[in-house]
């Protein structure tokens, strides 16, 4: 991949070759995002997983106290007094089977987060293979698929996060903004760190983390030492 010259400057201040404490990577992180936008900060971990057992899943939401520093749009698809709940509590959208062909054949996304009652997740299986791709499909595990909508939309907007991994077995995730203090990366960083070495598979075998990275939306990676983790 070609780089520009704004990140092999970047790079350059960065040994490659070393592990660094929580504390020194976020400070790197942040002196080297160098874009003239607000870069998000983003934890990339290499898991010893393998996803394709589903006993070897992980998959899960937490509440980042600080937040992410993003405005997050939350579509919930709720009847009845639901849907007037979902409003109160201030989703962005709502709806039901109208909502359908909006999605499916207009092809919009306006939308960052998908929360459905259970009685709408027949509804939503229709979009599956749309909303499945992207990462939108409403998640018992992840709190998305639930009666409770006033508290799913009040913590999606409080900074609630899902992980999960990828095809490679590596958990990606925002810990917020680079313009954040180090202090409330560190403890947004915890807080997500907490609750992956807690969703540990029981049948993982050996080191569970390969890997730990920070970085910048476009700033250089820098590694963190998985065994002091």
């Amino acid at each position: 991949m070609k780089r520009g010259k704004r990140y092999l400057e970047a790079a350059k201040n960065i040994d490659a070759n070393k592990m660094f404490d929580t504390e020194e990577a976020i400070k790197l992180v942040k002196e080297n995002a160098k874009a003239k936008f607000d870069e998000t900060v983003e934890l990339h971990i290499r898991t010893n997983c393998d996803g394709r057992h589903a006993d070897q899943q992980i998959r899960g939401a937490v509440v980042l106290p600080h937040g992410t520093g993003k405005e997050v749009k939350v579509l919930v698809f709720a009847k009845g007094a639901k849907a007037d709940e979902a409003t109160a509590a201030g989703a962005d959208f709502v709806g039901a089977e109208d909502l359908i062909p909006k999605i499916q054949n207009d092809g919009w996304f306006g939308f960052d987060v998908v929360v459905a009652t259970p009685d709408m997740m027949g509804v939503v299986g229709r979009l599956g293979r749309v909303l499945g791709p992207k990462g939108l499909m409403p998640n018992p595990k992840a709190g998305t698929v639930t009666m409770d909508v006033t508290k799913a939309i009040n913590d999606i907007k409080a900074g609630k996060i899902e992980y999960r991994l990828d095809k490679s077995n590596i958990v990606h995730v925002p810990i917020g903004k680079a313009s954040f203090s180090d202090e409330q990366l560190k403890d947004n960083f915890t807080a997500i760190m907490d609750a992956i070495i807690k969703a540990r598979p029981a049948s993982v075998k050996g080191s569970y983390m390969r890997s730990v990275v920070l970085t910048s939306t476009m700033g250089p990676a820098v590694k963190l030492n998985p065994a002091k983790l």
